[in-house]
């Protein structure tokens, strides 16, 4: 048996359980993982409150990547053996001290990568990946507007676009969540309570508008993000912090600019296994490089996931968070 934290019915922070589960042994092609950090991500609030449908139904261990060190592994594994260290993204199910999880999912930490960085990084940085260098091809010249900019993915995208040569605007909730954003590569800060962000970035940008706009947060800045695109602009919808957004017409992009909409997903990205080998080298590169540094600014004890979501979901965290079984 092994701690974990699992989710008996749908709701609030307060329906996460800390308890014991057991864990069976790995099956043909699994691993099973000694987990030493797991990463926090309001994608995890979204199968808490039964947004995202869980495949075995409730209950279920919470949870989407982590890190830590296999103990076994099952038929057919060539990949891994007990003792590699390890980080993935697979979920639900990482909000324990062990579990088991598909091979295939699972990616070789390089020796300058911690667990608690590993953790830290894995869905976000592997999301920013796919954002700047697939979903749109960021590069010098490049104009783009973050949402959220002090965010576990915003402080990684904005790094990481400014590495690529963008000029990077973001929006955030405060001065204090400002200078972080512009501290981690952020060239223009907008404070979204305060200032009408789409008149700020036609000011920003004389005018010009942006190449691409990435939304994470959702219905409160729907449709002004399409307002911040210039003609044949990106949209890059990949979260709903603050809701989802309603369904509306697509005439609207042709109205605002003949404007291109995408809500990507990393597990579409990352389904082939070469791709996700790819993009995981090139976070780890820029990461490893020092281009891109992975800043964890909250850490709980496993048995605290609840006052994680909490502080996750009232804007009260910036950058990563990490549970430590």
């Amino acid at each position: 048996m092994v701690a974990a934290v699992r989710v008996h019915k749908f709701g609030g922070p307060e329906v996460l359980t800390y308890e014991e589960v057991a864990v069976p042994p790995p099956g043909p092609g699994q691993i099973r993982v000694k987990q030493y950090a797991c990463g926090v991500n309001f994608v995890d609030a979204y199968f808490r409150m039964g947004l995202y449908p869980t495949p075995g139904g409730l209950p279920f261990v919470i949870g989407n990547e982590a890190a830590g060190e296999v103990v076994e592994a099952g038929a057919g594994v060539t990949d891994f053996k007990p003792g590699d260290r390890v980080a993935y993204v697979s979920g639900p199910g990482c909000y324990a001290e062990e579990r088991v999880v598909a091979a295939d999912r699972a990616v070789k930490l390089p020796a300058k990568i911690g667990y608690e960085q590993a953790a830290a990084m894995m869905l976000k940085g592997l999301t920013v990946q796919y954002l700047l260098r697939r979903a749109c091809n960021v590069g010098k010249g490049t104009t783009l507007l973050m949402h959220a900019a002090a965010g576990g993915v915003g402080l990684i995208l904005c790094q990481w676009a400014n590495h690529l040569g963008a000029t990077v605007i973001g929006t955030v909730g405060s001065k204090e969540k400002a200078a972080l954003a512009r501290a981690n590569g952020a060239h223009h800060t907008i404070l979204y309570r305060d200032e009408d962000f789409v008149a700020r970035v036609k000011e920003i940008t004389g005018g010009k508008s942006c190449d691409v706009v990435y939304d994470g947060v959702g219905k409160t800045t729907f449709p002004g993000s399409l307002d911040c695109l210039r003609p044949l602009g990106l949209f890059v919808s990949f979260g709903s912090a603050s809701g989802q957004i309603e369904a509306f017409n697509i005439n609207i992009l042709q109205q605002k600019g003949s404007l291109f909409a995408t809500r990507p997903t990393l597990n579409t990205y990352a389904a082939k296994r070469e791709d996700l080998l790819k993009m995981a080298d090139d976070l780890f590169a820029v990461v490893g490089n020092g281009a891109v540094k992975i800043p964890i600014n909250q850490t709980y004890k496993l048995r605290d996931a609840a006052k994680a979501h909490r502080d996750l979901e009232g804007r009260a965290t910036t950058g990563s968070s990490i549970l430590v079984p």
